[in-house]
């Protein structure tokens, strides 16, 4: 069976040109926008699922790790320093950063507690992790599941987990969720500019994109 990973490899540059379309271009400003609402500010940081680079770029990132190669060649182009590993091994020392960045990448990721361990491991004390989520709560998520069930390559990989559940995974981590906010108040689509820009804070079930800022707890 083909990995998500192998996947990625294949179709990289059809991955990162659906930035450029209309309503991901649209779609991309209003994500980058909501995500500033959750990060605290940060002088060390780090990207884990990198992809093409085009969220550490925006929110001056230097760092990012990807499990595929051809993402991360892309991701060296915009100026990030890419390194190929694991979520669930991050190859950095412990207390690194202040800011660790996922964004929409837990959802490809096969443990995500594990990860989210990893990130608590690399992060400084009462340092924070930002995730940028599509959640199953959400109209969205139906929309991508019946691109999955389409075959569309990607989504076919990607599981939804619920706000519950990853505020549950969150604190199992070591993790406590200080600020939420919510944008992509449309009808799921992917083909015409957003036309509401709106982000609001808090947890919205009828949005389509959750920016989740959470604090690393000492133990």
């Amino acid at each position: 069976m083909i990995t998500h990973v192998e996947i990625f490899d294949q179709h990289a540059k059809n991955y990162d040109q659906w930035y450029e379309r209309p309503f991901g271009s649209s779609t991309f400003s209003l994500e980058v926008a909501c995500l500033k609402r959750v990060i605290s500010p940060f002088s060390s940081s780090l990207e884990v699922g990198v992809g093409s680079g085009r969220f550490a770029q925006a929110l001056g990132i230097p760092y990012g790790m990807d499990s595929s190669i051809e993402l991360l060649k892309l991701a060296r182009q915009r100026g990030v320093f890419g390194v190929l590993g694991r979520v669930e091994a991050l190859p950095f020392r412990s207390s690194s950063f202040d800011l660790v960045l996922m964004v929409v990448s837990v959802c490809f990721f096969e443990e995500p507690l594990r990860a989210f361990k990893e990130a608590h491991r690399v992060l400084k004390n009462d340092r924070y992790l930002a995730l940028g989520l599509v959640l199953s709560d959400s109209p969205w998520a139906n929309f991508y599941k019946e691109k999955a069930k389409r075959g569309h390559p990607i989504y076919s990989h990607a599981r939804f987990y619920s706000f519950a559940e990853i505020s549950s995974i969150l604190a199992q981590a070591g993790f406590r969720i200080e600020k939420v906010c919510t944008t992509l108040f449309e009808e799921p689509q992917d083909k015409e500019p957003v036309k509401n820009q709106e982000i609001r804070e808090g947890f919205w079930r009828e949005g389509g994109f959750f920016c989740v800022g959470a604090k690393k707890i000492n133990r």
